[in-house]
């Protein structure tokens, strides 16, 4: 197979995890605290190939960067609803290890321990779940949880002096490796009754899923035209001779 196609074959497979991204990025246009991924591409060279093929290269997809600014803030009037303002993450304790989260969107378990959406405990700064007792839920600026006249605890909140060794898990939530490691964050500030919206942008999304699309459909064009056309002409002319 000519260079050519390989590079045009690497770009599609680039352009559908772009693709994928974008779609994952809409799909969670609505989900609090998600961020958006912004997408790179860059070349990469295959030194094992043979004398003929020695100028062909890969199209891959370049390593995936979080958009970590802070999306719009909404109250809710929902007292186990909680957001961060400015920087930093809840912890979240999951069967796999601690993870992060911007999405404060909490519940109380049948056994008055603080959890998200999907049951896993929010971690306060003790390290142990924070667990509730009855009566109306508070939570002050610096953290710290009440639940009637009792104080449940003080949410754990950390930051990473590097966001790259992040990487993005389901619903929302991060796992530190290499570089990310979590920091206490004590000036952190806690809002109440609130919500961080997602950063996805959907107009940008929509027109960079266009273009994504556009490309995709170049490339399978000039891929048929390789293969179809300009080999099948040269295998019949060889034919011919």
């Amino acid at each position: 197979m000519a260079g050519g196609a390989y590079i045009a074959l690497t770009g599609l497979r680039s352009r559908m995890e772009q693709l994928d991204r974008l779609a994952a990025d809409i799909a969670n246009v609505g989900t609090a605290g998600y961020k958006a991924e912004r997408v790179t591409h860059v070349a990469v060279d295959r030194p094992n190939f043979n004398q003929v093929l020695e100028s062909a290269i890969d199209v891959a997809a370049g390593p995936g960067r979080i958009d970590q600014r802070t999306g719009a803030m909404t109250t809710t009037g929902r007292e186990l609803d909680f957001a961060i303002e400015g920087s930093g993450f809840f912890v979240i304790d999951t069967p796999g290890g601690p993870r992060y989260t911007r999405n404060g969107q909490f519940d109380r378990r049948a056994d008055g321990v603080l959890v998200t959406a999907d049951r896993m405990p929010v971690l306060g700064d003790d390290g142990r779940a924070i667990k509730l007792d009855e009566g109306k839920v508070t939570v002050e600026a610096d953290g710290t949880v009440h639940a009637g006249t009792e104080v449940a605890g003080k949410l754990r909140i950390v930051d990473f002096s590097s966001y790259t060794g992040l990487v993005r898990e389901e619903a929302g939530r991060f796992r530190a490796t290499g570089d990310a490691v979590p920091q206490a964050l004590p000036t952190a500030m806690v809002r109440g009754q609130s919500l961080e919206q997602s950063n996805v942008s959907l107009p940008e999304r929509m027109v960079q899923l266009t273009e994504a699309a556009r490309s995709f459909e170049a490339l399978q064009r000039g891929l048929g035209v390789m293969l179809n056309d300009v080999e099948g002409r040269a295998i019949s002319e060889f034919g011919r001779r």
